[in-house]
């Protein structure tokens, strides 16, 4: 049986909306922050962070359309809602990043050929320090919310500010020891574009990642750690009636789960029965894994071959009961019913 979700709009997503545009706010006036230290300073390694915050405000933008469709409820022509424009803005995110990475690598090139002096240096890093712990401490809430409200664009977005952060300290670091050398006499100026050839490069690898988780998403591709979730809190909380439970699927759109199962129920229950055990199911489900889940379960009466499996008594067993079938996440994905020819007692394929 199909069980609609209920059309209005999720709490999470509003929750994920909302939080990216303090995101985008942030981004704005970082980006600000670090075209002064580098107009001030002209150095390579500070415009590498520069322009990564330029992809920073960009991203954000595109993130917060993405979050901004994602609240609309599903309609005639999005039937399963709006949840890819996540997966899709964290791809042009992780493309933007990318492309940041070559840039800050071509202007590294040119300042390792031709290395200049860097006035204003103390000035510029302290700036650059002042961004990066707003960075990091803005990039950790927005991944622990998004990863709570199952937000791939919202972790996407946090991701990319730690990332920011992490790059920021490098190039801190970094400058540092050019200025301690510089002061002693060094002529050591060609490390100011090392720095931006090293982060460049990390960037890219970032943005790679990014773009790659996405792409999985689009894909479908299984979350094994949230299917295991599932499948043992179905299998710490089974009823007796629940014979048993195959080809679960469980697909992400953006903050909403749509989780298909075949459910095997006792032969002689009334249509009442059966309806009252499906709601049980998915009360279960939602109760642990959040109430943004949409369902297609599927009842199925019991086998003759089933009886084994089944604990029930119901006065029409054509066999003796022998083991449960052990769920887990190999024998709940199977298509199978377990307790058949093909499967042994534990509902194992043989």
């Amino acid at each position: 049986m199909l069980v609609p979700m209920n059309a209005r709009v999720s709490e999470k997503a509003r929750e994920n909306y909302k939080f990216q545009r303090y995101v985008v706010a942030l981004s704005g006036i970082l980006l600000i922050t670090k075209f002064i230290a580098w107009t001030m300073t002209g150095s390579a390694a500070i415009f590498t962070d520069a322009v990564e915050s330029i992809t920073n405000v960009a991203a954000a933008l595109i993130g917060l359309y993405a979050l901004y469709l994602s609240t609309k409820p599903r309609d005639f022509d999005h039937p399963y809602g709006h949840g890819r424009a996540e997966s899709l803005s964290a791809t042009m995110e992780g493309s933007m990043i990318t492309i940041a990475g070559v840039l800050i690598i071509i202007e590294a090139v040119r300042s390792i050929l031709d290395p200049r002096e860097i006035p204003h240096l103390e000035i510029g890093m302290l700036l650059i320090l002042a961004t990066v712990f707003a960075n990091y401490a803005v990039g950790t809430l927005a991944v622990r919310k998004g990863k709570k409200n199952s937000s791939q664009a919202l972790q996407a977005s946090g991701r990319h500010l730690q990332s920011d952060a992490y790059s920021s300290i490098g190039i801190i670091i970094g400058l540092t020891v050019l200025w301690v050398l510089t002061g002693m006499g060094y002529d050591v100026l060609w490390i100011d574009g090392a720095i931006a050839l090293l982060f460049g490069a990390i960037i890219i690898t970032t943005g790679t990642m990014v773009v790659k988780r996405s792409i999985d998403s689009i894909m479908d591709k299984v979350d094994v750690e949230l299917l295991n979730r599932v499948v043992k809190t179905l299998s710490d909380n089974r009823r007796d009636a629940w014979v048993d439970i195959h080809n679960l699927k469980i697909v992400k759109y953006g903050p909403t789960l749509h989780m298909d199962m075949d459910v095997t129920l006792c032969g002689n229950m009334s249509v009442k029965e059966q309806y009252e055990e499906v709601e049980a199911i998915m009360a279960l489900i939602r109760k642990n894994h959040g109430e943004s889940v949409d369902f297609s379960i599927s009842a199925e009466p019991c086998r003759d071959f089933s009886c084994r499996i089944c604990e029930r008594e119901c006065g029409e067993r054509t066999s003796r009961f022998s083991a449960p079938a052990v769920w887990d996440i190999h024998s709940l994905t199977g298509e199978a019913q377990h307790g058949g020819p093909g499967n042994d007692d534990d509902g194992r394929t043989v």
